[in-house]
């Protein structure tokens, strides 16, 4: 029954509302009587003493019967709402002007009567001789005086008489009206509230529908609500909180199916990429195991060449996986530090002047007249220029390999240019992918190896990116930048 949230506040907000009305009803009540009774005891306190001074109870000292009958009688008419007894010293009533059927006590408790006449606060209640149970305010003095009394006079303020007008009172149009003007504002109260509470809801409703289809998706797919929310109470920090955990999630899931693609594609590329330098490397290796007594000392060098040649490709290449799978990782920190970028890439190119002689390519540097720092990792940064100059080299034969520096904005850009065969334009978008090879035909290719991707990711550990231009016949220029370090660029 009470499934929902909005019912289950609305039932609370019902029986708060009852009860709510039920004690100040109560309290109400109780209050007014309390306070009638004050009141109306305070205003009749020395009722009892003026009877007696009025009426000449006592003549002589002693209590006048005839003019106490008389007394009865007259109250009866003039103020039915009173009823007046005499006690004795023990609370025994002697005489009273009630109907005699009606009076069913013998006799009231002293206690009260000792509390009025000793001047305790007000209201007191004290015992009515019409009822068993019942207790009501009263007025009392000794008889025939204070000083030597044979009795009581004790008068009750709030006769039968009076009962009566009162509950006819109670029943008539004022407490109609109260009680009408009570359940209204129950009424309107229990509206309010509900209307509250169904706005308040309504964003937990929301919320727990996107819940539900997110899970339904299988947490694959999340559409955040682009509304603004301007109020940042508890439900809209919940709803932000997760809006951000659903993003997070998904995002996560996706790179978890890329990295699981990603992986399923290296051990394909690699399976393959290994099985050619393994094939060749146990191919000679069974050659001058089979045939050794057949084949001639230069034979067994040449085949012990090619041997290690294919082991050595084996071993970069496993060398570059491993470096791949730290920097993806994130095993690979920067070590930042301020450097010489210029000196930095001569160095490396040095590296390469064998080959570049060989090829018949000019090796060159193009350098401002400032010196060329930067804030970076020296080792990652010389492994991008290993992997951009060994290529450039390697698909360029009787031209230039050169790199040039320029700063602007803060950062150093750095291209390294080659006049090689260049990269079709069908390939281009590709080259950074693990294990990536295209044809020969007409521009170069990727060989399937893994300098680029490794460029890529230590460019990207130092927030940067690198770019790349190519025009067939024409050459590449990869591109990139890294900050400057402006203290040590301006000496």
């Amino acid at each position: 029954m009470l499934r929902t949230l909005y019912a289950k506040l609305a039932f609370t907000l019902v029986v708060l509302l009852l009860v709510v009305g039920v004690l100040f009803t109560f309290l109400s009540l109780s209050s007014v009587r309390y306070y009638q009774q004050e009141v109306e005891q305070k205003l009749n306190l020395d009722l009892a003493k003026k009877l007696v001074a009025d009426r000449n109870l006592v003549e002589s000292g002693r209590l006048n019967q005839t003019a106490l009958k008389e007394t009865f009688s007259a109250y009866m008419v003039i103020n039915p709402s009173i009823e007046i007894y005499l006690l004795d010293l023990q609370g025994k009533i002697l005489s009273y002007s009630a109907d005699p059927g009606k009076v069913k006590r013998n006799s009231v408790s002293l206690v009260p009567v000792m509390d009025f006449l000793s001047g305790k606060r007000l209201p007191l209640l004290g015992d009515d001789p019409r009822s068993h149970d019942q207790s009501k305010i009263f007025s009392v003095t000794p008889v025939p005086s204070v000083d030597a009394p044979e009795g009581y006079l004790y008068v009750v303020l709030r006769g039968e008489q009076y009962d009566d007008v009162a509950r006819f009172i109670s029943e008539s149009f004022i407490w109609r009206q109260s009680g009408w003007a009570l359940i209204g504002s129950l009424l309107l109260g229990l509206l309010a509230g509900l209307v509250l509470f169904y706005k308040l809801t309504r964003r937990i409703n929301r919320l727990s529908e996107s819940m539900h289809h997110f899970r339904d998706s299988d947490f694959t797919q999340f559409s955040a609500d682009t509304k603004p929310r301007s109020r940042g109470d508890e439900i809209d920090r919940l709803t932000n909180t997760f809006d951000e955990m659903a993003q997070r999630i998904v995002t996560q899931l996706d790179d978890l199916k890329q990295q699981d693609r990603l992986r399923r594609e290296l051990v394909v590329n690699v399976s393959h990429d290994l099985r050619t330098p393994v094939a060749i490397l146990h191919g000679y290796l069974e050659t001058l195991t089979l045939k050794k007594d057949m084949l001639s000392d230069e034979e067994k060098q040449n085949f012990l060449q090619l041997a290690m040649r294919s082991s050595d490709r084996l071993t970069h290449l496993i060398s570059e996986l491993f470096e791949l799978a730290k920097l993806e990782a994130h095993e690979t920190v920067p070590q930042c530090e301020v450097f010489n970028l210029a000196e930095l890439a001569h160095d490396v190119m040095q590296k390469f002047q064998l080959q570049a002689q060989e090829k018949n390519i000019s090796l060159t540097i193009e350098l401002d007249e400032r010196p060329q720092f930067v804030y970076a990792d020296v080792a990652l940064i010389a492994r991008v220029f290993e992997n951009l100059i060994g290529n450039a080299v390697k698909h360029t034969t009787g031209g230039t390999v050169s790199i040039h520096f320029e700063t602007n904005n803060g950062v150093l850009l750095t291209k390294v240019r080659d006049s090689g065969v260049g990269i079709s334009s069908q390939h281009l978008p590709h080259i950074f992918e693990r294990f990536y090879q295209g044809d020969n035909v007409g521009s170069r290719s990727q060989p399937g190896g893994l300098g680029l991707a490794i460029s890529l990711k230590i460019l990207e550990l130092h927030g940067s990116n690198i770019e790349v231009v190519s025009i067939v016949d024409e050459g590449t220029t990869f591109s990139f930048v890294l900050p400057v370090n402006a203290t040590d660029s301006l000496k």
